[in-house]
Formats: structure tokens, C-alpha cells, sequence
């Protein structure tokens, strides 16, 4: 009996030409990553003072005091309501939601609208908007592969699969994950791992990755992360976590739907960032870490710093926050500060735990903590996995624990309604 996997492309033909338009793809995804990241770094430099890695972000968020905390966000906030009102306003019924395009098979992605919403959301996240930064290159990406295949002559499902494989990419030339990247798109967007979807994903991401070295580093994300040990303790836990991030996640994917379909509409798009980012930038007077997209809160988790009660109150507020962001009308990705809250939220619930059954680390509950809540919000365990394990380039000693969480987490979620933050964003939906 044959294998199933390995014969046939299925809708779309795996070609010679298609291939070289998976490769372009990857190559121009992975200088629309280096460009978008420059814009980035650049504004963060600006503002706060960062280096041009982006490391110290939280750092010099905290360092900074009075109005030079306050003002960037602010700014942020002017330059996001008349910057979405006007490419509104010019460019009408355009889309620039890769996801919406991929999922429903309704309209094309419009390069021009999509580059104006990309370049907007990294000069607002590098102001200190609380939105994810992978957004951008993952539009972009999709964008550049939804180009070719329309120039090539693709069919429906080449253009399809190149969109895909250009929005993981994407994620994947800015993080440094190409194998996250490739899982992501075929994972998530695509929804199915079979050999013909994950052989250009990870073509493409490979690709986009290598090319963005040419500015972005070479190392983890997260850098400096112990390389935790297994434990019983830590599989015991990993139990009681799963049910417990399962229900925060749906949680979470339920106000982000919300959110999503109640945005700030019209001329109201003109204020409604400036009133959200003065209440972030209040809220942040106590929680710098809430500013971006929440790497420096997660870093902290994973290497065990913070109190139970900080670890609590960042675990309730960053959603809250990011999804205020998102309500008042502006774009960003949610993988991120998801992210991040599992990883506090883990270490929080880790040092609980610890007073029962002490001897773990700290920073590994946080790890198995974001691995959990990424798959179940993301409603994909294999890429969630993945990518903890890249962008930290630790965790390889929690993998058994790390599965059992995510696994129960990601059911729980199903169950209870079946969305992700992707799917609860449609207009669909």
C-alpha cells in the first residue's frame, strides 16, 4: 500500500516554476523582515534609547521616568489614529489581512494598503504599543507570495499555498525560527502538516531566515535561557496546567473577538489610539513591562525573576491591555504578548506550586507555561512547541512536560469554543 503523504501534490501542483516562487517569495519576505525590523529598532533608538538588537527594550522603558515614558506612547498614539484613518479613507474595501484573504477565499491582498499597515504597526510598537511585532513581516510575506503567484500565473491553490508559505516565513525571518515559521504556515494557516504543504513551507521560511541575517542576528530571540532539566514535579504540574491555561485561553481568544468586532469605526479611529495608549501608558506608570509586545516580561519569566503578585497582575493585565490596543483600531500580532502571558502566568502558578512540592525552577514552569498557552491560542501545538524551543534555544529537557500541557491546554480550548486569536479576528467568525 502506498504511503498517502508521499504521492500526488493534491490541489497544488508542486512545479519547477512554483518552486522558484517559493524561493523569491522567501528572499523578498526575508528584506521585507530586515526593512521592517530596521523601522523597528529605529523608533525604539528614538524613543527609549534602545540598541539596535532591540534587547534592552524593557530596560530602557523602565529607565526612562515621567514624560519620557509617557510622551513616545503618546506620539504613538497621534500617529496611529490619523495614520489608519487615512489609509482607510484611501485605500476603501483593500485588504490587508492575510489570514481573512487565506481562510475565506473572498478578495486579494492589497500590496499598497498592506505596506502602509506594516510600516504603521512597527513605528506604533516601537512607541510602546502593547501589540505583537511579527504581524508585519508575516503580512508582508504573505503579501510578496500573493504577488508572484498573481504574475506567474498560478492557480487558485499555488497562489493559496505561496500566501501561506510567505506569511511563515515571515514570522520566520524576524524571530529566527525558520522550522517554527514553516510549521506556522502550514499548521495554522494552511491547516493541515502533509508533506506537500511543510516542503515549501520550510523551503520558503529557510530561505527568508537566511536572507535576514543579513542585518538580524544569528541567535535566539531569548537569549541566556538555562537549559532546565526534567523533573517529576514538573510532569505532575504540567497536568494541573494544561486544564488551567485552556480555560485563560479561551478567555483570551473570546476578548479578542470581541474586541475585534467592536473597533473604534470612522472618525472615532482619529482619537480612539491616542485614548488607549494614555490609559496603557497610565497603567505602565506601575508595569513598564506592559510597553511592546511583551518579550522583556517573558524573558523575565524564563530565567525566574519577578514575585508572585507582579507575575499575577502582568498575567491580567497584558491581555487587557493588548486587546485595548487592538479596539481602538490598531494593527499588530498577537503571538507575542499570548506568549508572554502563558509565561508569567506559568511562573506564577510554578512558585504556587513550589510551596507544595519545592525543587523546580522557576523559569521552567514559564516555559512550559508559554508553550501551553501559545498552542492553545493559536490552536496549534506542534508550531507552539517549535517555536518555544527556537526562540529560546532551551527547553529541550521539558519536552514530555511541555506536550502534556500544551496537548491538554489546546483540547480544553477546542472544546470550549473552537476559535484562536486568528480565527476570533474574522469578520466571519
Amino acid at each position: 500500500m502506498l504511503q498517502p503523504n508521499a504521492t500526488g501534490d493534491g490541489e497544488a501542483q508542486l512545479t519547477a516554476r512554483f518552486w522558484a516562487l517559493v524561493i523569491v517569495t522567501g528572499i523578498v519576505t526575508g528584506f521585507f523582515g530586515v526593512l521592517l525590523m530596521l523601522i523597528l529598532f529605529t523608533v525604539e533608538h528614538a524613543a527609549f534609547g534602545v540598541s539596535s538588537d532591540g534587547q534592552g527594550f524593557s530596560a530602557a522603558v523602565a529607565a526612562a521616568d515621567g514624560w519620557r515614558r509617557v510622551t513616545p506612547l503618546l506620539i504613538g498614539g497621534v500617529i496611529a489614529g490619523v495614520g489608519w484613518f487615512l489609509l482607510r479613507r484611501f485605500t476603501p474595501g483593500r485588504k490587508s489581512e492575510a489570514d481573512e484573504v487565506l481562510w475565506t477565499g473572498e478578495g486579494r491582498l492589497s500590496f499598497r494598503r498592506s505596506l502602509g499597515t506594516s510600516v504603521l504597526s512597527e513605528i506604533v510598537i516601537g512607541l510602546g504599543a502593547s501589540l505583537g511585532r511579527e504581524a508585519a513581516p508575516k503580512l508582508m510575506g504573505a503579501v510578496s507570495g500573493s504577488v508572484a503567484a498573481e504574475w506567474a500565473g498560478m492557480s487558485a491553490a499555488q497562489q493559496r499555498l505561496l500566501v501561506a508559505c510567505g506569511g511563515g516565513a515571515g514570522l520566520a525571518a524576524v524571530y529566527n525560527v525558520p522550522l517554527g515559521g514553516a510549521l506556522f504556515a502550514a499548521e495554522v494557516l494552511m491547516g493541515a502538516v502533509a508533506l506537500p504543504l511543510v516542503l515549501p513551507a520550510l523551503a520558503c521560511a529557510a530561505t527568508a531566515t537566511a536572507v535576514a541575517w543579513v542585518y538580524l542576528p544569528e541567535h535566539a530571540t531569548y537569549l541566556d535561557i538555562p537549559e532546565y532539566r526534567f523533573d517529576l514535579r514538573l510532569l505532575v504540574w504540567a497536568a494541573v496546567l494544561g486544564p488551567i491555561v485552556g480555560i485563560v485561553a479561551a478567555g483570551y481568544i473570546r476578548v479578542i473577538g470581541w474586541i475585534s468586532h467592536h473597533q473604534a469605526r470612522g472618525r472615532w479611529v482619529l482619537i480612539a489610539p491616542l485614548i488607549a495608549f494614555a490609559v496603557l501608558a497610565g497603567v505602565a506608570v506601575a508595569f513598564p513591562q506592559l510597553y511592546g509586545n511583551g518579550k522583556g516580561m517573558a524573558h523575565d519569566a524564563f530565567v525566574g525573576v519577578g514575585s508572585i503578585g507582579l507575575l499575577v497582575a502582568l498575567a491580567v493585565l497584558k491581555p487587557l491591555v493588548t486587546a485595548l490596543c487592538l479596539g481602538a483600531g490598531a494593527s499588530g500580532g498577537l503571538f507575542t504578548p499570548v506568549m508572554s502571558t502563558g509565561a508569567v502566568l506559568g511562573a506564577a502558578l510554578g512558585i504556587a506550586w513550589s510551596q507544595v512540592w519545592p525543587g523546580s525552577p522557576i523559569g521552567a514552569y514559564a516555559l512550559i507555561g508559554a508553550a501551553a498557552m501559545i498552542g492553545a491560542g493559536m490552536q496549534a501545538p506542534l508550531a507552539a512547541l517549535v517555536l518555544v524551543l527556537e526562540l529560546t534555544h532551551s527547553g529541550f529537557g521539558l519536552m514530555v512536560p511541555m506536550m502534556v500541557a500544551t496537548v491538554i491546554a489546546t483540547a480544553i480550548t477546542r472544546w470550549i469554543d473552537g476559535y484562536s486569536i486568528y480565527t476570533a479576528r474574522l469578520s466571519s467568525a
